[in-house]
């Protein structure tokens, strides 16, 4: 359990990154690649289908390594990134423009990724440690 806690947190950080750069490079890749608009990376769509792939795998794996080392730290920096993601990602750009929906797109991917190596970090010291977790 302790190393498929540790995939999905790797699997959980990538996706994090991949929003991340998502946000951060799309706009100066769209100006140097503009046929890129026309397919799903280009659309504001591809964060709410990232989603799908993030709550499932974020919830999964902070949960596993709760279990483990009962250190609720990190579902609570997942659960603030996934409480900043979800409305961002459905109502960012009309609620806070282009900028802000950057701001908090990364803001909370960030929180998730925090989330994630901390788990990551702790479920290691657990398998170090060959002792009960607490």
């Amino acid at each position: 359990m302790k190393s498929a806690s540790i995939n999905i947190d790797k699997v959980a950080i990538g996706l994090s990154t991949v929003c991340t750069v998502h946000c951060l490079l799309l706009p100066i890749i769209l100006v140097m690649l503009p046929a890129l608009s026309t397919n799903i990376f280009g659309d504001e769509v591809f964060h709410q289908w990232l989603l799908i792939a993030v709550i499932p795998t974020s919830l999964i794996a902070l949960t596993m390594g709760c279990r483990q080392h009962k250190n609720l730290s990190v579902m609570i920096f997942g659960l603030l990134g996934l409480a900043i993601l979800i409305p961002t990602a459905f109502f960012g750009h009309d609620l806070l423009g282009e900028a802000g929906e950057k701001i908090a797109s990364v803001l909370g991917a960030a929180f998730i990724a925090l989330g994630h190596i901390r788990n990551s970090s702790l479920c290691k010291d657990c398998g170090s440690t060959d002792q009960q977790c607490h």
